[in-house]
């Protein structure tokens, strides 16, 4: 990765040369397999780095060119692709999901409990595609336990997106399950992004990974983005790993791995929430367009106005403060991406109007047009919650800058 002296973007070298200890502390400690940092200011990288391990056993060092399971990371590209297709007036974000679903058109709303199980009524108002780009539609992935839905989540939620299952049939057993509330009335993260994902098939009368493929990855370059790997990429994949004690990594096998199982493998459900593997390269390309206004060299992804629109907050201040499983979230939410609304509230060094979002195996990213930066980190570990990795990154990038 070729990288720019630090101060021609007005950041400091010895205090960006402090990333590479903390990062190294991660692997040292035994609790992160390996990482890849990187980042960007005002144009130029500033900072690259690779610590640790992409295969403990293997002892295959953490590469450049390395493929990671991003998993929630692919919301905002499938995001910014139904939004594409706005831009072309093909729908509107109040267009109910069933217009384009038929399947959610029968799809109810808990109510409560009776004595015979659960009372359900019409939704209403109808989920549109607005609620799903928001995750206020009703939908969850059975992470909480506070609703009898949740429960019935958690038992579809494994059955769910087997790479044999044609996406319909996976998007219609999710209609089938009753949402957790009226859409628009609370903010839950959930698999609406997966729906989103279908809507964009269904709108642009064509399969998913082809609309990203050549809307998305060929025009900016790509090449290594997909929902599936080919067999000469297979020595790239860095292996996933787990652990229950917070460290000491346990290689995970395909079939252990959440949502996805194994990516070596084609897939005819592409999981538009999570299914999605990359590298550091490609998502840098996807974050570059972004922060310069969705332009590339050679044409515009998506209109200014319209990434301005998708990165604002759209949560009303009755739905928060929002929840993610035990954790009160410390953002708003746009059409797809977290967005910081307030750097009193935010919990570490941040501008207001940063946004970006994290993948479930500790990936995460962060574009922040205030001060022209990007920030990008790999890794390949589950959980996601108990490792502060991604905070000190941020703190650590943000610290360096001085002009």
């Amino acid at each position: 990765m070729k990288t720019y002296s630090p101060e021609k973007a007005g950041m400091s070298s010895a205090r960006l040369a402090r990333i590479p200890a903390v990062m190294e502390q991660f692997v040292q400690d035994n609790q992160l397999p390996g990482i890849l940092t990187l980042v960007q200011r005002k144009g130029r990288v500033v900072h690259y780095g690779a610590y640790g391990l992409m295969d403990i056993e293997a002892g295959k060092p953490m590469q450049e060119d390395a493929l990671f399971r991003i998993y929630s990371m692919t919301k905002p590209i499938v995001s910014v692709a139904l939004m594409m297709l706005y831009e072309e007036g093909r729908f509107s974000l109040n267009d109910p999901v069933a217009k384009f679903i038929p399947a959610f058109t029968k799809t109810k709303v808990y109510a409560g409990l009776a004595p015979l199980g659960l009372t359900l009524v019409d939704q209403n108002p109808a989920m549109t595609l607005h609620h799903l780009l928001t995750h206020t539609a009703g939908l969850s992935y059975g992470s909480f336990f506070d609703s009898p839905v949740e429960a019935l989540y958690r038992e579809s939620v494994p059955n769910l997106f087997l790479r044999d299952q044609p996406l319909e049939e996976v998007i219609s057993q999710i209609a089938e399950l009753p949402l957790l509330f009226q859409p628009g009335t609370q903010w839950r993260y959930s698999c609406a992004t997966d729906v989103l994902g279908f809507a964009v098939q269904v709108i642009a009368d064509m399969p998913l990974a082809d609309f990203l493929q050549e809307r998305i990855y060929k025009p900016l370059g790509m090449t290594d983005t997909a929902f599936s790997m080919p067999p000469e990429k297979r020595d790239r994949l860095a292996q996933i790993y787990g652990s229950e004690r917070l460290y000491d990594p346990v290689a995970l096998r395909p079939e252990e791995v959440g949502l996805i199982r194994d990516v070596t493998t084609p897939t005819q459900c592409p999981s538009g929430g999570g299914g999605l593997i990359s590298t550091l390269g490609d998502y840098l390309a996807f974050c570059t367009c972004l922060i310069n206004g969705g332009s590339y060299p050679g044409g515009q992804l998506i209109g200014r106005k319209t990434l301005a629109w998708m990165t604002a907050d759209h949560i009303p201040a009755s739905l928060k403060p929002m929840n993610m499983g035990i954790n009160q979230m410390d953002f708003g939410f746009g059409l797809g991406f977290r967005v910081v609304t307030s750097l009193g509230e935010a919990r570490s060094l941040t501008s207001v109007g940063a946004y970006g979002w994290s993948g479930a195996a500790n990936t995460d990213f962060w574009i922040d047009p205030a001060e022209e930066m990007i920030g990008i980190m790999m890794t390949q570990h589950m959980p996601l919650e108990p490792y502060p990795v991604q905070e000190r990154f941020r703190i650590l990038a943000y610290q360096a800058i001085v002009e």
